[in-house]
Parts: structure tokens; C-alpha cells; sequence
């Protein structure tokens, strides 16, 4: 049953409870709660997937360390119902369910092989998720905000939404040479549709959203971002009742509207409901759970109208905190040019972590990626030149400090008994060895920490980068095992190297995890000393005999042997994904 209510003091009642609920909500009273876009598992995973994972990783691992009493919830998954799961499926001829369950394992796979810390991994086919969006919908229904009616508009398959005549241009389709319409926000083809829909009453929330944001400029980062939706929410034509529904005629591979199996739920209503149902919505009582709203929503910046204006909207109306941060990131392009199958320029995630290891990978994702405001071009020369950068200022280094020359030039007492805090100590002599680290060390957590909370990633892997250059530098300059450098020299600049190291192991934990526990291991830094306030000098104890014998870096031969050693100890090194039966070949091909 539709019901009907005054929107006047609907609109009221909802911003004040809504309102007075975010608020009073801390930040750091609650789990801290992250995601990433749910995956549309039409196609094999590409680069930009694990883009996602790991910028939303590097913060659920920061949250760990920041305060390790506190749980950090992090969910992930795939949204397998919709149109260009149905045409795709249709189109390798299989059932849908079936390539639903062998795409959606190639994204778990690609999270376990990237070393992505996620408590949830989420499908939007499983009885518990159908149950949220249709509890979600009976609710909506209850508050008058849902309604039947005719919808038009221009029709974007690829983009599963319907865009007004303001948001669509025409181009030449050049391989037909004909005249098509498409979105000028993706660039994607539409196509004229009319329909008889339900639709959700989205006109009704257009000033709270606007009141929202323009109260909460944190709210989307980067700021280009929030900007782009200020403005489209300023533009009256945007913000129309969205359709929320489509014929099942059309569409049957989803989730039945209750009480009218003629229609099916609209994939973004079901997608977004994941966020909800990822932490147990529809909950028991009245009051949300604890876990909700999630800290921080890491997105690509397709998608943003519908985490930015869809997504608060549904919310809203159901009395529920809105998500704090939501981070838009720009895209990965090949000669600036986006990521296509049928142009063949897609970047293979599983090859890239294969060639170069999945930290190694996850450093340049969150170096060179990590400012988010502009695409960039995936370049194997870029890797390889950021490998050898992390390789030179991090492997090497612990590599040189492990030398038998340098241990050769320690006095015997500092080759067995931990180092001397004394030479940690501020002092105002800049004449002697580590003055210079010592003031890039001091502080250098809360700089890492500053850029993150900013969701400047790539300016936080910067000044931790920028401190082992330092590092180098000195080492250099002062070469500690040389004969012709004192015996006190070699001590003050070891110790200041092997903090530097211990400090930075620390911080890049996030970011690298496997390289940066290696690290610590070499380095002897007990398990309880590796959170983020152990990332000051002199809090940490170091020995300062030979460290354990570890490469950070192998190279290429070394690579492959240590891929095979760990694929066999493992039990990965298999042809075939997970519910694939061997000979089945074909069917494999028509999916790639």
C-alpha cells in the first residue's frame, strides 16, 4: 500500500531528528567503519578495482594502529543484480547466478592476493542482503515516499540510471558513423525510454542535502568533488523523483518489489542498501547499529551522484546518520585514454601483483594515485621506476646497515647490547651525525597522520619517503664504514639509521604491510610496539647487533622462486578459479 503524508512537515520532522542524531554522533565513539564501491562483476576485475581496495585499506589498517582497542569494520563485495548482468550473461550464454559466483570469486581472489584487510566481503545475491533491501523498501513505502508512475527520460544501460535532457549530448558513433546520444558525466550511450515505474520521492530531500553539504565541506574530498555535487544540487532539474523500479519484463535478474513481482528493484537502491546490510540492517530494535554510519566510503568518481545525492536521500528518510567522508577517486587511464575491453587497454590487476608483488603494486597505487583529483595514466615504467625508488631508499638501506664492514666498525658493547637511548636525545650540536633526521623523525607521525585525515594519501606515503631519502643521503655522506670515519661516528649514525627504520616500518604498515613487518622483524620490534604511538624517537628499542637476515626487494628471478615456494606452501598454484571444473576451458574464455 502507497501512503501519502504532508510533505512540509515530513521534510521538518526528518531534518530535525536527522540533524540532531549527526550531531551528537562522535567520531571516535563508535567502531570506525569503512567500504569501498561494491563491484559490478560483469567483467573480470581491472586496475581501478584494486585502486579502491587499496585506498580503503590503507585506512582501515591506519585506524587499527591508531587505536588498536578500537574495531575497525571493513566491507567489501559485489553487486551482482541489473541489466549488465543480465545482458552479459545472456551474451556468454549462461545463467546469471553462475556468472555471478565465478566473477564475484575472481574479485575475492584479487583482495586475498593484494593482502586487503576487509572483515566482509558482501554479494547482493545471498537471502540476508534481498532481505535488508526489501525490509528498506517497506520502509520508504511506510513514509509516503514511494509512488507509481510514468517515467521518461534517456537511459544509460552501462551506467544503470536515467539522465534528463540537460545531463546528454550528441556525438558520431564511429564505427557506425550514426548519431547517438550519451551522458556527458560518463560518456556512455542512452537510449529514450518510457515506462511505468515506482518512483522515490528524491524532489522532497533536495534543501537538506543542500543544507548538508554546504554545512559539511569535509563531507567529499577532495574538493573538487564536494564542488561538482554543491552544483548539481543548485541546478532544480537534477534533483527530480528518482525511478526505483523497472519492469521485470525487462529486467529479471534482481530483487522482486514486494507485493508487485511486475517489477524489479533498481539496482542502485539494491547496491547501496549494501552498506546497511553489511552491518546487520534491518537491526532488531529501533536504534541503528553500533557500526553505523561508516567513517569513511572510498568510491570511484563515476559513481558519486549515487553515494552523494541517492544514497544520503534513502537515509534521510529513514531517520539514519549520514556516512562522515566519502572519498572520489579519479581514475586509472592507459595514453589517457579510459580503461576499455573493447579497446583492449585494460590493465590486468592479477598480472601487475604477480610481476611485482602485491606491495610493491600497492606502493605506486598510493603514490602516484593517492591525490585523486585528476586520472592518471598506468605507466610500467612509472612501476618500475617507483620500485626502485621504495627498493633503493628502504631495502637498501637495511641491507647496508646489516653489512659486515659497518658491524666491524661498532665498538664491541654496541654489537650486543641494545643501542643507547642517550644518542636519541634532542641536542642543539649540528655538527654531529643524525642532526638532520632527528629533525625530519620529530613529529613525522603526526604529519603522516595530518595528510591521511586530510585524504591526502600520496602527500602522507611522501613524507615518510622523504625521510628515508634523508636517510640515505646521511648514510652516504658520512659512510659509516669507512676506516677513515670514528668509531662514535659509526655508532650516532647507526643508531639513527636503524631508527629512522624502525619509525618508517611503523608508518608504512598501512601502506606496505608485508614489506613493513618484514622490516620490524629484521629490526626486532616486538609485535606490542608496532601501533602508531611507537612511531616516536626513543619509544621503541632496537638491537643493536646483526639484525635478521631478510631482502626486501628480490629481484626478478628471486620473485618467481619465492612465488612458487609460497604458492605451494600455500595450496594457491591452481589453473582453475574456484567452482571451474577442469576442461572447462571455453567456458573460462568467453568471460575474459
Amino acid at each position: 500500500m502507497l501512503l501519502r503524508r504532508c510533505s512540509r512537515t515530513f521534510e521538518r520532522v526528518c531534518h530535525v531528528t536527522w540533524n540532531h542524531r549527526l550531531l551528537s554522533y562522535g567520531h571516535d565513539s563508535k567502531p570506525y567503519y569503512i567500504t569501498t564501491p561494491i563491484f559490478y562483476p560483469n567483467s573480470v576485475p581491472h586496475i581501478g578495482h584494486l585502486h579502491s581496495l587499496v585506498i580503503a585499506d590503507i585506512y582501515a589498517r591506519y585506524a587499527r594502529l591508531v587505536s588498536p582497542s578500537r574495531p575497525a569494520y571493513f566491507v567489501i563485495g559485489t553487486d551482482e543484480h541489473g541489466l549488465k548482468i543480465q545482458k552479459a550473461a545472456e551474451a556468454k550464454g549462461v545463467p546469471p547466478a553462475e556468472l555471478c559466483d565465478l566473477l564475484s570469486d575472481k574479485f575475492r581472489q584479487l583482495a586475498i592476493e593484494a593482502n586487503i584487510s576487509h572483515t566482509k566481503f558482501m554479494r547482493t545475491t545471498t537471502d540476508e542482503h534481498r532481505h535488508a533491501v526489501q525490509h528498506l523498501w517497506k520502509a520508504l513505502d511506510s513514509r509516503g515516499l514511494i509512488y507509481k508512475g510514468v517515467h521518461s527520460g534517456w537511459y544509460s544501460v552501462s551506467d544503470e540510471c536515467f539522465f534528463t535532457n540537460a545531463q546528454i549530448d550528441l556525438k558520431i558513433d564511429e564505427p557506425t558513423g550514426q548519431t547517438v546520444h550519451f551522458s556527458k558525466e560518463t560518456g556512455n550511450v542512452v537510449e529514450w525510454t518510457e515506462e511505468v515505474n515506482y518512483k522515490f520521492r528524491l524532489s522532497r530531500f533536495r534543501t537538506m542535502l543542500m543544507h548538508h553539504f554546504k554545512s559539511n565541506e569535509q563531507a567529499i574530498k577532495p574538493y573538487e568533488q564536494y564542488q561538482q555535487i554543491i552544483n548539481y544540487l543548485e541546478t532544480d532539474s537534477n534533483i527530480s523523483d528518482l525511478s526505483i523500479s523497472r519492469p521485470s519484463s525487462r529486467l529479471s535478474w534482481g530483487i522482486p518489489v514486494p507485493g508487485d513481482e511486475t517489477h524489479t528493484i533498481y539496482v542502485w537502491l539494491d547496491a547501496l542498501t549494501v552498506y546497511l546490510s553489511g552491518v546487520g540492517y534491518p537491526w532488531p530494535s529501533s536504534d541503528y547499529s553500533s557500526m553505523w554510519p561508516p567513517n569513511l566510503q572510498v568510491i570511484g568518481k563515476d559513481i558519486l551522484r549515487f553515494h552523494a545525492i541517492y544514497l544520503p536521500a534513502f537515509l534521510m528518510a529513514l531517520d539514519l546518520p549520514l556516512p562522515h567522508t566519502l572519498l572520489s577517486h579519479a581514475h586509472w587511464t592507459v595514453n589517457k585514454t579510459k580503461m576499455s575491453k573493447s579497446i583492449g587497454n585494460v590493465v590486468d590487476p592479477f598480472d601487475e601483483v604477480k610481476e611485482y608483488g602485491a606491495d610493491t603494486v600497492r606502493y605506486y597505487l598510493a603514490r602516484v594515485g593517492g591525490r585523486f583529483k585528476d586520472d592518471t595514466d598506468w605507466s610500467k615504467d612509472q612501476l618500475e621506476k617507483h620500485e626502485a625508488e621504495i627498493r633503493s631508499l628502504l631495502g637498501n638501506t637495511l641491507l647496508r646497515i646489516q653489512s659486515h664492514k659497518l658491524l666491524e666498525r661498532l665498538p664491541p658493547s654496541s654489537q650486543t647490547l641494545p643501542l643507547e637511548h642517550s644518542i636519541l636525545l634532542p641536542r642543539s650540536d649540528t655538527r654531529v651525525p643524525g642532526d638532520a633526521m632527528q629533525l625530519h623523525l620529530g613529529g613525522l607521525s603526526l604529519r603522516v597522520s595530518q595528510h591521511l585525515n586530510k585524504c591526502e594519501v600520496a602527500d602522507a606515503l611522501g613524507v615518510i619517503v622523504d625521510c628515508l631519502a634523508l636517510a640515505n643521503k646521511e648514510l652516504t655522506s658520512y659512510a659509516p664504514w669507512s676506516l677513515s670515519t670514528s668509531s662514535t661516528t659509526a655508532v650516532t649514525l647507526t643508531t639513527w639509521l636503524r631508527e629512522t627504520l624502525r619509525i618508517t616500518g611503523i608508518l608504512l604498515q598501512p601502506f606496505m604491510p608485508t614489506k613493513s613487518s618484514q622490516l620490524l622483524d629484521a629490526l626486532c620490534v616486538p609485535s606490542h610496539e608496532r601501533s602508531w604511538n611507537f612511531a616516536q624517537v626513543g619509544l621503541g628499542q632496537v638491537d643493536a647487533g646483526p639484525l635478521k637476515a631478510v631482502t626486501l626487494f628480490p629481484g626478478p628471478k628471486e620473485r618467481k622462486v619465492l612465488d612458487v615456494e609460497q604458492d605451494h606452501e600455500s595450496g594457491k598454484a591452481k589453473k582453475f578459479v574456484k567452482g571451474q571444473k577442469k576442461g572447462d576451458g571455453k567456458w573460462w574464455k568467453k568471460v575474459q
